[in-house]
């Protein structure tokens, strides 16, 4: 993995970000011909059959990609569009969607936040109306990643009108039917180089046989679904941290001030100490929730845990560390700058900070009684 990204991804990164976009399905088919989109899917979809553990080794791997695009890009792609449809789906679905998603031949998309509906999922109001025997699908989709580049998106909507959290479900909607418009690209703080759509269904026919699962169980889908996202989330940030910190140590160490080198300022070596014991500490909850997940257990609380930990953890080192490059952390071409850009999505997407809270509350059982 290291060699792909050196030879084949980080040459590019500075081009990619001044075109907030990159060229997905060529780096997805490098990936996919190396294996790493699909390490703990079936063989017979291409994948290794190896545990998440393996996954989340990748995620580490990615998170030497100079920029937080590019992996969130391929996350997307390997774990997070594609969980419930490699464990709930009809082997005719898999053939015809995960296997070439893995092989790094489809671009998936993942199709849940709207534009009133993000981290509240229940609260979605994309619909699929069964006619026949197809899905009529109406509505939009919002901060749809790699959207503009998909070949076909994962999509939740509401297949009845039932209960809000019963009443969704998963379904395989190729971005080439007609009435899927791709909107617009949307322009972002961070995340350059990895394109952002909002995407419109207007009366969208998908065959029945599209549906992931069952009918209703959606919403159960992607909050499994949403449990690798986070702990993938974390692995990625993880080693970016780890890499951001032995940057600022080496700029501190050449870069001099008052005589001395920045880094040998006490307030510089032990703030850079404390970030790195906050990282490991990270590191530990993560590979703590990994090992219980392999061996089948719920993690929710776990993951919830880690992902709320990297997104504060993430605004806090880029920015004391960004503190240390002075004027040259300001300016928008130095590692340290683009990560402070980059990271604060962590906190935001794939379930706010906020949400993250109140899901460890449930599991401490502290919420106020309805």
């Amino acid at each position: 993995a290291m060699l792909l990204i050196e030879q084949e991804i980080n040459p590019h990164v500075d081009q990619w970000e001044a075109e907030g976009i990159f060229p997905a399905h060529k780096i997805f088919k490098l990936l996919g011909n190396a294996g790493f989109l699909g390490v703990n899917k079936p063989v017979e979809y291409g994948g290794l059959g190896l545990d998440f553990s393996y996954s989340v080794a990748v995620a580490e791997e990615l998170g030497n990609i100079r920029c937080g695009g590019i992996p969130m890009a391929i996350g997307v792609q390997s774990d997070m569009a594609t969980p419930a449809l490699a464990r709930f789906g009809s082997d005719e679905l898999k053939k015809e969607f995960l296997l070439p998603t893995i092989m790094g031949d489809k671009v998936a998309c993942l199709g849940v936040s709207e534009v009133g509906a993000g981290s509240d999922v229940s609260s979605i109001k994309t619909k699929a109306v069964k006619k026949g025997d197809e899905y009529v699908i109406s509505g939009g989709k919002m901060w749809t990643t790699n959207g503009t580049q998909a070949d076909w998106m994962c999509l939740l909507a509401n297949t009845s009108d039932g209960p809000p959290h019963r009443n969704k479900s998963l379904i395989c909607l190729p971005m080439n039917l007609p009435g899927v418009k791709v909107a617009r690209k949307i322009t972002k703080l961070g995340m350059w180089s990895s394109d952002t759509a909002e995407v419109f269904f207007d009366d969208v026919r998908v065959p029945c046989r599209n549906l992931i699962g069952q009918e209703g169980m959606g919403f159960t889908y992607q909050m499994l679904q949403f449990q690798e996202e986070r702990l993938w989330a974390a692995a990625n940030v993880v080693t970016t941290m780890d890499n951001i910190i032995q940057e600022t140590i080496q700029y501190t160490q050449q870069r001099k001030i008052f005589n001395q080198p920045v880094l040998y300022h006490q307030a510089v070596h032990f703030r850079l100490a404390e970030l790195q014991t906050e990282v490991e500490c990270l590191r530990s909850l993560l590979y703590n929730a990994i090992a219980l997940y392999i061996k089948g257990n719920d993690v929710t609380k776990l993951a919830s845990m880690a992902k709320l930990k990297a997104g504060r953890l993430a605004r806090e080192l880029s920015d004391s560390c960004l503190q240390y490059w002075g004027g040259m952390g300001f300016t928008s071409d130095v590692a340290v700058s683009r990560f402070y850009r980059d990271s604060r999505l962590i906190s935001i997407g794939g379930g706010a900070d906020e949400v993250m809270l109140g899901i460890i509350c449930k599991y401490m059982d502290t919420l106020p009684k309805k």
